[in-house]
């Protein structure tokens, strides 16, 4: 039983919580116990608060049985991700240059949403440095591994977050984004990971990755991740690249209905890139479904005006020189060798090939609105390959580029639209695959209603790793 609430969705939680069937109590320490029992196998946090997470259960309880729950998620066990601010706890960003005896007194927005609305926080998990790579190890944490597979990478930046979700230590968690941090753990933990359209979720501080940085959901079912988003979305005057705040409740978009939708499938996102055989099958089974389901499914090529991979090299390297000029040159001296070779290579670039690489990203934005402009929602691959080594930076028949084989999730960082990573098989060797599912700028209801119906045809949520 202990199990099965670890497992239990924040949706049916909810629905058990307001008839008094089940207790936040019970419920979080199905979570801690989780934890106890499996946390050293994963490494995926790098606080667990129980103390704090029991007593804000057992405030949840009373305030539920009182018939009086503080908001959407009252009681619902939850981490955040350690680049996300949090108050009371150090948020040291996977690095031994950030000092953690220092206050720590302020919510990011998202944070102190969850916490409106009655989320029990369990914890912080593992990031890289900063969130600089796709896989999720540091010299500060060491390496976070995956559920599925002990010996394979959760993939990263949120691999902590997601390591958690998929193994039952929490039901909700905040991840982030920059180049694929939410999908690329998502993909291949076997869950579901949402990128809102940016500004969607209010952020601060801002990420050293500027724009490109988005927070968002990390979940076992697209209805959690369509709560969440309700709560998370609220506003905070701190970003001020925030959306105009518009009151959508989320969870009453998300009917699965796709009937007379045009959806465009572009196996490999006109890039040059060899997807996995079993990703590809995996994938094109997926768009068969959606397409036995009602939608107009259709193969398409894409033409970027730029490549994209060739854009964010210079961003991401552009805003890495940035943040580590800023550090002290102890500080420097503490940062991993990876991050500081990204510095590096930003360092050698110019004012003209910066203003250049924003000016080809808004080509490459217009060229995606023209494209979901025809189409409701685009599909692909998350990722060309499964999980693999844990504590390797890529696949041995990769690059250690660290886009290489990042290739389908950070065009749409540079775009800003929405897109989400929803399992749709597993390899022989029973490694999830994962489909993304892109939907044009403020397109976040509809990405998450072809989420649903995708997932009412191939229910993930009750297959479970084992630890």
């Amino acid at each position: 039983m202990s199990e099965d609430l670890a497992f239990m969705p924040a949706t049916e939680l909810i629905q058990n919580y307001r008839t008094l069937k089940l207790s936040p109590v019970e419920v979080v320490r199905a979570s801690l116990d989780r934890i106890e029992r499996y946390g050293s196998k994963l490494n995926a946090f790098t606080i667990v608060d129980a103390d704090s997470a029991l007593d804000a259960a057992s405030d949840s309880e009373q305030r539920w049985k009182n018939g009086n729950p503080k908001g959407l998620l009252d009681g619902v066990p939850t981490t955040i991700k350690d680049l996300v601010i949090t108050k009371g706890w150090p948020t040291l960003r996977g690095s031994r240059s950030t000092n953690p005896d220092q206050p720590w007194d302020e919510d990011a927005p998202c944070v102190a949403r969850l916490k409106e609305h009655g989320a029990v926080l369990l914890g912080k998990t593992t990031t890289p440095e900063f969130g600089h790579k796709g896989v999720t190890d540091s010299i500060l944490t060491g390496i976070t591994r995956n559920p599925w597979n002990l010996d394979k990478t959760p993939g990263g930046s949120s691999g902590g977050a997601s390591a958690a979700v998929a193994s039952g230590m929490g039901q909700l968690a905040i991840g982030t984004d920059a180049g694929g941090s939410i999908r690329i753990p998502a993909c291949f933990t076997g869950i579901y990971g949402l990128k809102p359209t940016f500004g969607r979720v209010p952020a601060y501080p801002s990420s050293p990755f500027g724009t490109l940085a988005h927070a968002g959901p990390m979940t076992r079912t697209v209805a959690d991740a369509a709560l969440m988003l309700t709560v998370i979305a609220n506003p905070d005057t701190r970003d001020w690249h925030a959306l105009p705040y518009d009151d959508t409740n989320y969870s009453t978009t998300i009917d699965g209905n796709i009937q007379g939708l045009k959806i465009a499938f572009s196996p490999t996102l006109g890039l040059d890139v060899e997807v996995n055989a079993e990703v590809a099958e995996a994938v094109s089974n997926a768009t068969q479904q959606l397409s036995d389901l009602g939608a107009s499914v259709e193969t398409i090529d894409l033409n970027w005006p730029i490549p994209p991979r060739d854009i964010i090299q210079v961003l991401f390297t552009c805003s890495a020189a940035k943040f580590i000029s800023m550090l002290t040159d102890e500080q420097q001296g503490q940062i991993e060798p990876t991050l500081l070779a990204m510095a590096a290579e930003g360092k050698k670039l110019d004012m003209m090939s910066l203003k250049t690489a924003e000016l080809d990203r808004t080509a490459n934005g217009i060229y995606m609105n023209h494209v979901l402009a025809k189409y409701d929602v685009l599909l692909s691959p998350t990722l060309p390959v499964v999980a693999f080594d844990a504590g390797k930076p890529c696949p041995d028949s990769y690059s250690e580029n660290p886009f290489g084989w990042i290739p389908f999730t950070p065009p749409f960082n540079l775009t800003g639209q929405p897109a989400a990573s929803i399992p749709c098989g597993f390899s022989q060797s029973g490694l999830p695959v994962g489909l993304q599912i892109v939907g044009p700028m403020h397109g976040d209801s509809m990405v998450l209603n072809v989420s649903r119906a995708f997932e009412s045809a191939y229910p993930f949520a009750d297959k479970r790793p084992v630890l």
